[in-house]
């Protein structure tokens, strides 16, 4: 039965976000693509914006991937992690719950990842492992790249406004 519910596990978070990462990416699935996205992300401060929306969609696909496949456990939840701590910090000031745009989905997904690297994906899956020394590397090299990514959006200057008559004099 544990084996059956990490399996489901994988297959809704590493599915979800695979497609949210498509739709940064290639604007599939009634995503933005990345022109847009790239362009949001310049107005929240993660810039520049297109590589940044590049290295979001590849984590999240990429990481969604790796996640439901199973395949060299543990990268697919870290990255999955990495992705997911710079989006609940996005949303922060939007309060905890998505009704209102929050940080209650990344935070979910963030949680799902990590329970899933901590506990790996169960018996069925499609890879091996990544070997200890290597899963210890990328687990520090992607928290601090997380960090530094959100560091960077926490102390980006507010962007200007759109429309020169919206600003304050």
């Amino acid at each position: 039965m544990r084996n059956l519910a990490l399996l489901g596990t994988r297959l809704v978070v590493g599915s979800y976000l695979a497609v949210h990462g498509a739709q940064k990416l290639f604007g599939t699935f009634g995503g933005s693509g990345l022109d847009k996205t790239g362009a949001g992300f310049d107005r929240i401060g993660l810039r520049p914006g297109r590589p940044m929306a590049i290295a979001a969609g590849v984590s999240e696909l990429g990481g969604g991937v790796l996640t439901a496949a199973g395949i060299a456990d543990p990268a697919g939840p870290l990255a999955i992690m990495g992705a997911m701590s710079v989006a609940a910090t996005t949303h922060r000031a939007k309060g905890p719950l998505n009704a209102r745009g929050g940080f209650e989905l990344p935070l979910t997904n963030l949680a799902a990842a990590a329970t899933l690297a901590a506990v790996g994906p169960g018996k069925y899956r499609i890879g091996p492992s990544l070997p200890r020394p290597l899963a210890a590397a990328g687990a520090v090299g992607g928290g601090l790249l997380a960090a530094g990514l959100v560091a960077r959006m926490l102390t980006a200057p507010p962007p200007a406004p759109a429309n020169p008559a919206d600003r304050e004099e």
